[in-house]
């Protein structure tokens, strides 16, 4: 019987690497931007020298398209491990909490949003595209079980209630809230959580 290869020492660092230089390109997304973004920035963020980053990713635009590409199979497997008792309306709500907690940490750029050519660069990628597809798909399935079971309001579209929820993971009020209102996460994370549910509910 063959057993599985344990990963080499020299793999195993690989991978570490590639993951530090991963959280480095979210960070530096999130706060200076795609288009600002260099990859020397990069490898000083990750401490790496610029050879060594280029053996992991050979452009911006791959490094950009992996992130949001890891963050989408982060939301896909965080819905995935939901207790599945809960509510449709309760697991949108967690969810959103997840984005929001994800995103005052420094860890949601919203590239597509902010870049024509970040989304045209987004839109070539067909592991993101089958990302963007399987959320959506996940997500109007929630909205639509949570309609048929009276716990969101019927008489909006479901395609305006999902645009407006992915919208709330980019509010502008939530760095308003931080920088000059001086709320704790926790308190902007309540707050936002009820100005989406409740202009949902029913």
């Amino acid at each position: 019987m063959s057993t599985a290869r344990k990963p080499s020492f020299k793999d195993q660092a690989f991978k570490l690497r590639e993951q530090a230089v991963l959280e480095a390109t979210t960070r530096l997304l999130a706060s200076k931007g795609f288009d600002l973004m260099t990859m020397d920035d990069v490898a000083a963020e990750a401490g790496i020298s610029k050879p060594i980053l280029y053996k992991h990713f050979k452009s911006k635009d791959e490094l950009a398209t992996e992130v949001m590409c890891s963050l989408l199979e982060g939301a896909i497997s965080y819905l995935a491990q939901l207790d599945g008792a809960l509510s449709a309306r309760d697991r949108l709500g967690c969810l959103l909490e997840w984005a929001l907690r994800i995103r005052l940490q420094g860890g949601l750029p919203f590239l597509p949003s902010t870049s024509p050519h970040v989304r045209e660069m987004l839109m070539r990628s067909p592991r993101y595209l089958l990302q963007v597809f399987t959320l959506n798909t996940e997500l109007q399935g929630l909205l639509n079980q949570a309609k048929e079971r009276g716990e969101i309001r019927t008489d909006l579209p479901t395609d305006v209630i999902l645009y407006a929820y992915y919208a709330r993971t980019c509010d502008p009020a939530v760095d308003y809230m931080k920088v000059y209102g001086q709320y704790s996460d926790d308190d902007i994370v309540r707050y936002m959580l009820s100005l989406m549910l409740t202009a949902i509910q029913t």
